[in-house]
C-alpha cells in the first residue's frame, strides 16, 4: 500500500474534525477510497467518513487493508503537514503506519495500529421526509447564534422556510431563512417538521464545513439528524445524531 497525496487539507481537515467526536478509528483502505465508521464513546452521534482514491496524485492498494489509529495521535502528525506538503502514507514492516512529510525536507513518522475489539459499524438505514441544503455559512452562523442562549437546538422545516431555534431559561433565538436560490428545502408532509438535537455535538459536526460549501440537513420528529458535507471526487463526511425527545 502506499498512497501519496498532494493537497493534504482533505485528510488533515478530516481527521482533525473526527478526532474531536471518536478517539480511535477503524479506516478501512478499499481499491478506490479510504472509509471510516465510527461511533463517539457515549454512543450519541456518528461519523462516516470517505476520502476518494481520486484525491491522491498515487493510489496504490493491492488488496483492501483495515488499519485501526489513535486519532488524537493522527492529528497530532497530520497538523505538522504545512499546505505544500506531499503526504505519503505506506504500511511498515513492523505494523505500523508510516507517514511521510515531503517538502525540501522530509520527515516521516511512524504511529502504532491499534488493535480494536469493538464490533464493526454499520450505518443505520434512516428515511427522512425533509431535506434541506443551504450554504455552510447560513448553518454556522445560526447555530453560533443558538449557542449564545441554549443547549440545545430546535429545527423546524417548512415548504417555503428553515427555521432554527433555542430557547434558554430566559433567552431565546429565531433565524429563518427563507427557500431561495442558494437555500433548497424538500419536504413530503404537508405539516412542518420539527426536531431537537444537541448544541454541543453540532457544534463539533459543523467543522465539517472545511470541507465543502453546502451542508444537506435531513431529519424528522424525535427521529436521528443526518448532517452531510461532500466536495465531489474527493471527499465526503456524514454526521447522524441522536434527537432530544421531548417529554410532554
Amino acid at each position: 500500500m502506499k498512497l501519496t497525496l498532494a493537497e493534504n487539507k482533505y485528510l488533515k481537515d478530516s481527521i482533525t474534525i473526527i478526532s474531536d467526536l471518536v478517539t480511535e478509528g477503524r479506516f478501512k483502505i478499499e481499491k478506490d477510497a479510504i472509509e471510516l465508521i465510527a461511533m463517539d464513546p457515549a454512543n450519541v452521534a456518528m461519523v462516516v467518513f470517505k476520502l476518494l482514491g481520486s484525491c491522491f496524485t498515487e493510489y496504490n492498494v493491492e488488496k483492501p487493508v483495515e488499519i485501526a489509529l489513535n486519532l488524537s495521535n493522527l492529528k497530532q502528525v497530520l497538523r505538522r503537514a504545512k499546505p505544500d506538503d506531499i503526504v505519503i502514507l505506506e504500511l511498515s514492516s513492523e505494523n505500523r503506519l508510516k507517514i511521510q512529510l515531503k517538502s525540501k525536507t522530509t520527515r516521516t513518522f511512524f504511529l502504532p495500529l491499534l488493535d480494536i475489539e469493538e464490533k464493526e459499524q454499520k450505518i443505520p438505514d434512516l428515511k427522512f421526509p425533509v431535506v434541506a441544503k443551504m450554504p455552510v455559512q447560513t448553518m454556522n452562523e445560526a447555530i453560533d447564534d443558538v449557542d449564545i442562549v441554549a443547549e440545545s437546538v430546535m429545527f423546524i422545516a417548512e415548504k417555503s422556510k428553515f427555521i432554527i431555534m433555542g430557547e434558554g431559561d430566559l433567552s431565546k433565538v429565531n433565524v429563518e431563512i427563507p427557500k431561495s436560490d442558494d437555500v433548497n428545502i424538500a419536504l413530503e408532509t404537508a405539516d412542518a417538521v420539527k426536531a431537537k438535537y444537541s448544541i454541543e455535538y453540532l457544534k463539533k459536526m459543523i467543522q465539517g464545513s472545511k470541507l465543502s460549501d453546502e451542508v444537506s440537513i435531513q431529519f424528522n420528529k424525535d427521529y436521528p439528524l443526518k448532517l452531510e458535507y461532500k466536495t465531489l471526487n474527493k471527499v465526503m463526511m456524514a454526521f447522524i445524531l441522536a434527537p432530544r425527545v421531548e417529554n410532554d
